[in-house]
């Protein structure tokens, strides 16, 4: 069995993280994989390079350079978390709309169970689910645990 977990640095991924390890513990499990998804901020003023403020677009490209490090820290920590378990798993960071680059990469690389908390760092506390993870579970054919 091929296990995907999602992380994204919230306390509902640890909880992801923590039922990876229970599961690797009670099943035959062949591959776990640790997987951020990241989605670059857009300046939003800028319509053409032509018309963009230099100083503001080195302001906007370092605040992005500083939010890539943060998603390296938190995928870093959590393929440590797991490797103090005893797992060796597989590290991937991606850019992209994260519950399709989800969806896409469980089923190209052929992962049987995608391990996803069930609210992310957003914080709406107002639905069942987070919006990534419902989403996730729409966009998939891959079965979905989604961790509360």
């Amino acid at each position: 069995m091929k296990l995907l977990v999602c992380v994204d640095g919230s306390k509902e991924s640890d909880k992801a993280l923590s039922k990876t390890v229970e599961l690797s513990s009670g099943c035959r499990i062949d591959k776990v994989a640790v997987m951020l998804v990241f989605q670059k901020v857009d300046f939003p003023f800028v319509e053409s390079a032509e018309t963009s403020d230099s100083e503001i677009m080195d302001s906007f490209n370092l605040m992005n350079e500083e939010l890539m490090k943060q998603h390296e820290r938190f995928l870093e920590e959590s393929a440590t978390k797991l490797r103090d378990q005893g797992i060796d798993p597989e590290v991937i960071m991606k850019e992209g709309r994260p519950a399709n680059t989800i969806a896409e990469v469980a089923e190209k690389e052929g992962y049987d169970l995608i391990i996803i908390g069930g609210r992310g760092r957003s914080g709406q506390k107002t639905s069942t689910l987070g919006s990534v993870s419902s989403a996730v579970i729409q966009a998939t054919n891959t079965s979905v645990l989604v961790v509360k």
